[in-house]
């Protein structure tokens, strides 16, 4: 499993913002310079975080994007759910229903345990950890 581009995208986006501090606007044009990230591709990235919630967006010439949390209160899985949708390692650890061999599926206990482990991985880290990193 391999996240999106656009969630690593987001991820650094929200990582910079959180290094500027609570509060403390960034310009999309800056954050997208200073991170690599394409200008249009990160303007798309940034209106999903913030109807996702993550984010405040300003325009005008004191504009620009802010946290709309604190670092420590951001999990690493919902900017990844933001962008990506729930985490989904195969259909069958998500819901059942999908594949015709479930019911005798040697695996479906196997992907439904990674997926669940992954999910308590990713809340479990959040943006003040890597601040200073």
């Amino acid at each position: 499993m391999q996240i999106t581009r656009q969630a690593d995208y987001a991820v650094r986006a929200v990582l910079y913002l959180s290094r500027l501090g609570i509060g403390n606007r960034a310009a999309t044009s800056k954050i997208a310079e200073d991170q690599h990230i394409p200008p249009s591709f990160l303007a798309k990235i940034v209106s999903q975080l913030s109807i996702a919630g993550l984010l405040h967006t300003s325009r005008g010439a004191r504009g620009g994007v802010t946290l709309a949390r604190k670092p420590e209160d951001i999990t690493l899985l919902e900017v990844v759910e933001a962008i990506d949708g729930p985490i989904r390692l195969n259909e069958c650890a998500h819901s059942g229903g999908m594949c015709a061999f479930e019911d005798d599926c040697p695996l479906t206990s196997i992907w439904q345990d990674a997926q669940r482990d992954l999910v308590k991985r990713l809340s479990g880290e959040n943006f003040a950890k890597f601040m200073n990193k």
